[in-house]
């Protein structure tokens, strides 16, 4: 539909408002919907936009103020015409009409703060009006017009950094308890500091320290979901203590709207805490938040789709957390319906197992959608050894299948161990250093289970490839093989995982000398390939490392290491992890 945007800028420029209001409703109505923008009127839209703002700059009645804000908003969709918006004024006034201003936040060289004077038409001075009861349909459209600045344009960034909205946005944050504040307010609060957090490091910094986001985000997520503590780390729905979790109703479309934005925020806040040390003060913040986590992970929201969403934000945050603070999913007691391992809850491992397994069933870009859960998982079974037990149990029970190959078949450990061959490195590793750290970074169990085609990859990138265990620090356990295992153990073919029927021997019937010629032709061959750059033969070291051969060593071959068997503590007889 065709907008006369002349006819509304003649309107506006009488400076009329009730001339400006009807202008404005007509042009929001026409384009309430439009989001792609004809750059033949690029001009023009910057012209209303400047126009805009000088009402927004004067005393306004609240149809015609709330009219300017919708057509902000309308404006503010076409990145290529938000130059009327980006000044320290512009996104000032802004602010102040999203309730987020904060006192101070610009130089005293700029003549437009967000408390003070500006300028109205005709040069007549005329304060910003601030009500005691905000309206918040204009909030919203302030916010909303913000929001889409910072998407848009790095400039509008900057500016926004420059008049520290991360702390007005804090600041109305804190009153998440306020009955006030409707949902839309809420929501566009979170929307517009995820946009702050994940496109400024230093804000991030900002909300993270100064403004103990952690805490507050905590506390937030904590009154959205309406949470109890009825024991130390320990949290229940209020109303609704001690019913079991898949009791519970799920959580409102709004609830989780506001959650999930929070989860985002907090993944921003949090990014590097995992790769970094923290105090007991912090450490208890993150058992905190980590505790809220596991309710997240064991509620539902309205419908399969929006819960799996929920969870996947859950997840990704649960693994930025300090992996010591981890223990906070298994703190719960153990009730009636729980599943139990060695005394411990292991409802909320057993629904991260559960989630894993989805997800790889769905084979859809595995590496966004796989490895967080997979690393979480890792990272746990590393750390908390009841947690390695229980997923040992799931993943890598007894073995007594020894006639099929690990990738074979539709058990979880199958699943993982194709995934070691992946084409994405990192799925691949991923998958890899889960089964080493269930096997307890032990090399001749990891090959037991994957075999040693599969587990090659991790054991050369490991130095590894000679056995032995790597540096991890486990517990001691008795052997469980199985009566099948033990059967077949001397006949299992160790590349393949497998037993594998008796193949004749092509040397049978040839003379030495005939081996030998036929050793050197292959030799020769090898070097052709390797001097035309097609492959690069490499060798075992006593370090067990692979290094590249050269052409001498190729026509010459000297003694090459081996696998050697694990020795004393590090034999395969610890089968029980």
């Amino acid at each position: 539909m065709d907008m006369d945007l002349g006819a509304v800028i003649e309107q506006m420029e009488t400076g009329s408002q009730d001339s400006a209001l009807a202008a404005l409703q007509s042009f929001n109505t026409q384009m309430s919907q439009c989001f792609t923008f004809s750059r033949a009127e690029e001009q023009d839209r910057q012209d209303l936009g400047e126009l805009v703002l000088g009402y927004l700059n004067r005393k306004l009645q609240p149809s015609c103020l709330l009219a300017c804000l919708e057509t902000v908003r309308i404006l503010s969709r076409d990145k290529h015409c938000l130059d009327p918006f980006l000044s320290l004024s512009a996104m000032s006034t802004l602010a102040h009409y999203a309730g987020i201003g904060v006192q101070g936040a610009v130089s005293t060289d700029h003549s437009h703060t967000i408390e003070g004077q500006v300028d109205g038409e005709g040069g007549e001075g005329e304060g910003l009006a601030v009500e005691e009861n905000p309206d918040q349909d204009v909030i919203m459209e302030a916010l909303k017009s913000i929001c889409n600045i910072l998407l848009h344009n790095e400039t509008g960034q900057v500016v926004a950094a420059e008049l520290q909205l991360i702390k007005g946005v804090a600041a109305r944050m804190k009153q998440c308890h306020d009955p006030t504040w409707n949902q839309e307010v809420r929501f566009f609060d979170l929307r517009l500091c995820f946009l702050l957090t994940a496109l400024r490091v230093d804000v991030r910094a900002q909300l993270a320290q100064e403004l103990h986001g952690v805490n507050l985000l905590g506390n937030h997520l904590e009154a959205t979901l309406g949470l109890c503590w009825p024991d130390t780390m320990e949290t229940a729905r209020a109303g609704f203590e001690g019913v079991p979790p898949e009791e519970l109703p799920p959580l409102s479309r709004q609830q989780t709207e506001l959650a999930m934005e929070i989860l985002k925020i907090l993944f921003n806040v949090t990014f590097d805490t995992n790769r970094r040390k923290v105090d007991e003060e912090a450490a208890a913040e993150y058992r905190h938040l980590g505790a809220i986590l596991r309710h997240c992970l064991m509620s539902h929201a309205d419908g399969e789709e929006r819960t799996e969403e929920f969870h996947s934000h859950t997840v990704n945050l649960l693994g930025n957390l300090p992996l010591p603070c981890l223990d906070v999913l298994l703190m719960p007691k153990v009730q009636q319906g729980s599943i139990e391992y060695m005394g411990v809850n292991m409802d909320a491992v057993n629904m991260l197992l559960d989630y894993m397994e989805k997800r790889l069933d769905r084979g859809q870009k595995l590496k966004e959608t796989l490895i967080p859960s997979l690393n979480l998982l890792t990272e746990s079974a590393r750390i908390h050894r009841e947690t390695r037990k229980f997923l040992r149990s799931k993943v890598l029970p007894p073995l007594r299948d020894v006639m099929n190959r690990p990738e074979v078949g539709s058990t979880l450990r199958n699943k993982i161990v194709r995934l070691m061959t992946h084409i994405d490195t990192d799925v691949k590793d991923c998958a890899a250093e889960f089964l080493f750290v269930l096997c307890k970074e032990s090399v001749s169990r990891f090959i037991k289970y994957t075999g040693y085609g599969n587990a090659a990859g991790l054991l050369a990138a490991r130095g590894l490839l000679r056995g032995g265990r790597d540096s991890g620090i486990y517990s001691e356990d008795e052997d469980s093989e199985t009566e099948e295992y033990k059967e077949a153990k001397a006949h299992i073919n160790p590349v393949t995982g497998v037993v594998e029927e008796d193949q004749p021997n092509p040397m049978d019937g040839m003379t030495e000398e005939q081996k030998e010629l036929e050793a050197m032709k292959l030799v020769k061959m090898f070097d052709k390939l390797s001097r035309s750059s097609v492959i690069q033969p490499m060798q075992l070291g006593m370090d067990g490392t692979m290094r590249e051969m050269t052409s001498k060593e190729l026509l010459k071959p000297s003694h090459n290491p081996v696998v050697q068997p694990e020795q004393g503590a590090n034999s395969d007889s610890g089968e029980e992890d």
